[in-house]
């Protein structure tokens, strides 16, 4: 059972398997005192040490939840003002605790200046997450401006040094594992684009000695699509350090007299292993993170209509390209870009969201009318944040887009970035979506972002460098009273590809787009960088028509990386012969009877394709009667591999059926757990879909 202990200014957050400890000293400064197994909670106490020397201070040494900016501390803080006087320093005095059975707050204000800080955490029933943020209150009446504010701060126990696990992506290339030894100094992750995710994740995965199965894992996951910054560090005396929140780069944020501030959330947990790390995030996103109208119920199978047709959209070839993906099985169908404005390209046309009477002379009504005479949803692609500037809405509202007056503005793409900071601009953009919602059946958005931010501009902000802020906080605030109003619409997170997919933006959207990279080679490491701290329902995955030049691969082994996630299909089905429409109808059908376990069920990564030439991921429902595991090679080296075939997650009292190769087998968990099944893998292009269900 979890519960919080406040005791003697100790205060003990115990999860389901782990402690999380802090505690205010007799000087009244805060302490982080320990996170991880628990123990006797009559033990744990916060020492009060004196300096070292002149150069090395005991607030520069302290393990602390909170280092605001000042005194003698020297190293990374969490926060940092400015108050109207000009002094650039917080001292702080702790003000007491609130708590409830399943909510702390640590309340702190300045010893002179009107400031309260308050640190909060929340923990879950049956899990070892925890919650964590930070609120700063004005409690004066003038202005206080931060040049940083982060959510949280960590101190790792182990003096010896950490392994730092991130991503190190680009577009196409999202989500690549990287694995960073932090022996002395700092290392940093961070985004500077305006969005997350195309470089490096938002988060910190720190361990020692880990694999799979074991040794210890910390983690921390930011909830935030903006700018961020994740600084680690490690000092001489072998303490590793973690400030994460919203990056100080071109940053400054005001609150005014009265004003309150939450900072973006992070979830952290400590766990053995980084498969049960995934496992627990899993399951804590679908209950705890997910919109609400969808985080329960499976996804449909798609198709996208992009590569198929391009910018070159009409209501003949969309209905062409609806009835081959109702004869296949598709439950959704998705127009992409090209269906609005003068939009034949993507010089024009972004701002324009009214449907292009040349391409559809009766409406988009008659199409979505076709769509669902065949038996599917019907979905469409808009990207609202964006305008180009050959489009009406640039002509009438040049001064929409970030800018500065005297520069010339950088267009990627062929396009600006609108100023979403301004109320005019997400009233423009709300009211267009509502009506396009409201006047349409239509039961998905795609929702894309397509170039970083440049000339950031915003001469309506008191502030304006609160822009990456209030410009994700816009965004999430237009899909939430549009999910509001229209509870039965879908929404995907896309930002040419996976740029956008952290967990703040899962808190507003009910999937995210992985990678415009469809190649089914890159995407078995794509899809595990992905899967590491995502929850994989939110994974859309598409089977295309792109194999790789170098690297080519079978419909079926496209479809075997494919479901792995939410299953989509994006390859031009007008050029299918009746052979590939067969391929598609027979995995979809399999799709269809596997997704519960592949949304909702745990992943176990067993082998995988960079380190054994093969990947068997095998997700188990969370009772461990049902499973389904897939087996890929492709290109297995000196001809062949003949290996034992274990599988993972399963009860060792059970029996299982499973059929690999036309070959029926029976065995006990535990037989099928630490024997396994010999195959031979080999050749090209090998794919099995193993489904295990239990006798």
């Amino acid at each position: 059972m979890s519960k919080i202990i406040c005791k003697n200014n100790i205060f003990v957050l115990e999860t389901k398997n782990t402690h999380y400890v802090m505690g205010i000293d007799e000087a009244g400064y805060n302490h982080h005192i320990h996170w991880g197994q628990k123990c006797d909670v009559s033990d744990y106490c916060a020492d009060n040490t004196g300096d070292e020397n002149s150069n090395h201070t005991r607030l520069d040494e302290y393990k602390q939840e909170l280092t605001p900016f000042g005194q003698t501390m020297y190293r990374e803080c969490d926060i940092k003002a400015e108050f109207e006087d000009k002094c650039r320093e917080i001292n702080l005095k702790y003000d007491g605790y609130k708590k409830s059975d399943d909510m702390l707050s640590l309340v702190f204000s300045d010893k002179f200046y009107p400031l309260e800080i308050t640190l909060n955490y929340q923990i879950f029933e049956n899990s070892d997450i925890i919650k964590r943020w930070t609120t700063i209150k004005n409690t004066g009446t003038g202005r206080i401006d931060f040049e940083k504010i982060s959510s949280a701060q960590f101190s790792l126990p182990s003096v010896n040094a950490y392994t730092f696990k991130n991503t190190n992506g680009a577009w196409g290339g999202e989500f690549i594992e990287t694995n960073n030894v932090l022996e002395g100094g700092y290392t940093v992750f961070e985004s500077r684009k305006g969005s997350s995710n195309h470089n490096n994740s938002p988060y910190f995965i720190a361990y020692q000695n880990a694999d799979e199965k074991t040794g210890d894992v910390y983690f921390a996951s930011l909830a935030y699509s903006g700018n961020f910054k994740v600084s680690c560090s490690r000092d001489l005396y072998g303490i590793t350090r973690v400030v994460m929140g919203m990056n100080d780069f071109d940053f400054s944020h005001t609150v005014n007299g009265g004003e309150i501030f939450d900072t973006p959330p992070v979830y952290c947990g400590y766990v053995q292993g980084f498969g049960e790390m995934t496992r627990q995030m899993n399951r804590f996103a679908v209950n705890h993170i997910l919109p609400k109208q969808f985080n329960d119920k499976p996804l449909p199978v798609l198709y996208n209509s992009w590569e198929a047709t391009g910018f070159d959209v009409s209501v003949n070839n969309q209905s062409a390209l609806a009835e081959r993906a109702a004869e296949m099985g598709v439950e959704l169908f998705v127009m992409d870009d090209g269906w609005f404005g003068q939009r034949k390209n993507d010089r024009a046309g972004l701002g324009d969201w009214y449907v292009n009477n040349e391409k559809f002379p009766n409406g988009l009504n008659e199409l979505i009318e076709r769509v669902n005479e065949l038996g599917m949803d019907f979905g469409i692609w808009v990207e609202p944040e964006m305008v180009n500037p050959d489009s009406d809405l640039f002509r009438k509202h040049p001064d929409w887009a970030y800018h500065y007056p005297n520069r010339e503005a950088c267009t990627l793409r062929h396009q600006l970035v609108l100023n979403m900071t301004r109320k005019d601009v997400q009233e423009y953009i709300f009211n267009l979506l509502d009506e396009l919602l409201s006047n349409h059946n239509i039961k998905y958005i795609k929702w894309d972002m397509n170039r970083p931010f440049s000339e950031t501009g915003a001469e309506n902000l008191q502030n304006p460098k609160m822009y990456s802020y209030l410009h994700t906080m816009a965004v999430y605030n237009i899909v939430d009273k549009l999910k509001e109003k229209h509870p039965e619409v879908a929404i995907e997170t896309c930002a040419s590809g996976g740029g956008r997919c952290d967990l703040g933006a899962l808190s507003h959207y009910d999937q995210a787009w992985t990678s415009d990279n469809t190649d089914g080679i890159d995407r078995m490491t794509i899809q595990k960088g992905y899967s590491l701290l995502r929850p994989a329902k939110t994974m859309r995955a598409w089977v295309t028509d792109i194999e790789g030049i170098n690297k080519p691969c079978s419909l079926d082994f496209r479809f075997a990386v494919a479901m792995q996630g939410s299953l989509g299909v994006g390859g031009n089905l007008t050029k299918y012969s009746d052979s590939d429409l067969e391929i598609c109808k027979k995995n979809i059908a399999l799709y269809k009877q596997i997704r519960d376990v592949v949304q909702f069920g745990d992943l176990y990564r067993i082998l995988d394709i960079e380190k054994d030439e093969v990947l068997l991921n095998q997700y188990v429902t969370v009772d461990k009667s049902k499973g389904v595991a897939f087996l890929l090679a492709n290109g297995t080296r000196f001809y062949k591999k003949r290996i034992p075939v274990c599988f993972d997650g399963l009860d060792e009292n059970k029996r299982y059926k499973l059929t690999i190769k036309n070959n029926t087998y029976e065995k006990s968990g535990a037989y099928l757990m630490n024997v396994g099944i010999p195959l031979h893998i080999h050749g090209v292009d090998y794919n099995e879909i193993i489904l295990i269900e239990e006798v």
